[in-house]
């Protein structure tokens, strides 16, 4: 609505001032509170590159506020550190954030997250297994979330004691264990309960977030970004 329209309305309902200015406030809080999905794409010391909304990336030196109003706090090659709306979360790279709209951080991040795609074009980001933290590759191909033996034993994971089996991987059959894990988390979404394979030996070199956590998300891609939503 142009500005005209609205004072022009405003004139025919013949409000006091105090009461216009009060709807007018009224109408233009919900664009001032909304809030903005951010997504860190690059790392270096002091600089962050960041998408919002979707938008072209945009890098940014610490203590600069992008057009969007999105401040970088601190970067290190670990994470950057995102204020927006008052609002402060540290990100990791490749994982994404709704951040602001007058919520806490935790309910407006909680069950999503948007993962940018690396230079081959796939996805990875940081999560856990039970608490323990886990480099994930998000693969639609793995029935289960897939993790090495030498992962497991560090995670204090007694493997052994699952059903015993083989799989076939890149580098030919494995020897395998089903296992089920407590809780999976990656971003804002913590799964309970997800079916679990444990590959004998470190031929796995990263963890697969495979389609026993996927399938209980709706995935959406747009463009290099994937986007998870928990659904139960």
């Amino acid at each position: 609505m142009k500005m005209t329209k609205n004072r022009d309305w405003l004139h025919r309902m013949r409000a006091p001032g105090w009461l216009a200015g009060g709807l007018l406030a009224t109408a233009l809080m919900p664009a001032l509170c909304n809030a903005a999905d951010i997504l860190v794409v690059g790392l270096f010391s002091g600089r962050a590159v960041i998408t919002v909304d979707g938008g072209r990336p945009r890098t940014l030196s610490a203590g600069q506020t992008s057009p969007e109003g999105v401040k970088l706090v601190s970067a290190d090659s670990n994470g950057a550190d995102i204020e927006y709306q008052g609002q402060r979360k540290r990100l990791l790279i490749g994982t994404g954030s709704k951040i602001g709209g007058g919520s806490s951080g935790s309910n407006t991040t909680s069950g999503r997250v948007t993962l940018a795609a690396d230079a081959g074009g796939h996805h990875q980001a940081d999560g856990t297994i039970n608490g323990n933290p886990v480099r994930f590759l998000v693969d639609t191909g793995a029935t289960s979330v897939a993790i090495s033996s030498i992962q497991a034993r560090t995670m204090g994971i007694n493997y052994l004691n699952g059903q015993r089996g083989y799989t076939e991987t890149a580098n030919g059959r494995a020897l395998a264990y089903r296992v089920r894990f407590d809780t999976v988390s990656i971003g804002g979404i913590t799964l309970h309960q997800v079916d679990g394979v444990v590959l004998e030996g470190d031929a796995l070199k990263i963890a697969l977030l495979g389609m026993s956590f996927l399938s209980r998300t709706d995935m959406k891609r747009e463009g290099q970004t994937l986007t998870l939503v928990k659904r139960f």
